[in-house]
């Protein structure tokens, strides 16, 4: 009688170890949400970083620009010109959410700075915040150039 339970429970076990219906589905289970996390923030990232890298450019062509003034005043003029002209270029950048600061560096009066500020707060990004890590919503970036001749 025993030895009977012993063989029918040792076929039992070997039959269900050798059905392999619904594993996949159990490993998508397991492996899925990890998968999407890992996407979106692949998107994050990447949507954030896209638009850190244009208001960086932006400081930069504008701290270029600015090298054609005669003055501390015109340089800063020439900068807020350029970045209130250019910013439109950018599809990532709004306009409106962009503040600029320029003037001559406090370390060194020979350069010129040019800092950016991009309030980055209604990027989509920010709606997944319970998703994925985000980084700040105010990107700020800065540019220095050498003042040009007198």
């Amino acid at each position: 009688m025993f030895a009977k339970i012993v063989s029918e429970a040792t076929r039992s076990f070997t039959s269900l170890t050798r059905n392999n219906s619904g594993a996949s589905a159990i490993e998508f289970a397991l492996v899925a949400p990890v998968l999407i996390v890992l996407a979106m923030g692949i998107l994050v990232y990447g949507l954030y970083f896209g638009t850190a890298h244009s208001v960086q450019q932006l400081a930069a062509d504008a701290a270029r620009a600015s090298v054609a003034g005669l003055s501390d005043t015109e340089r800063a003029s020439i900068a807020q010109t350029h970045i209130t002209t250019n910013a439109t270029s950018y599809p990532l950048i709004s306009p409106d959410k962009v503040t600029v600061e320029a003037g001559p560096l406090e370390a060194d009066a020979d350069q010129f700075e040019v800092t950016v500020e991009y309030d980055a707060s209604e990027l989509p990004i920010f709606g997944l915040d319970r998703l994925v890590p985000v980084p700040s919503p105010t990107i700020r970036r800065t540019s220095t150039i050498r003042r040009g001749g007198y």
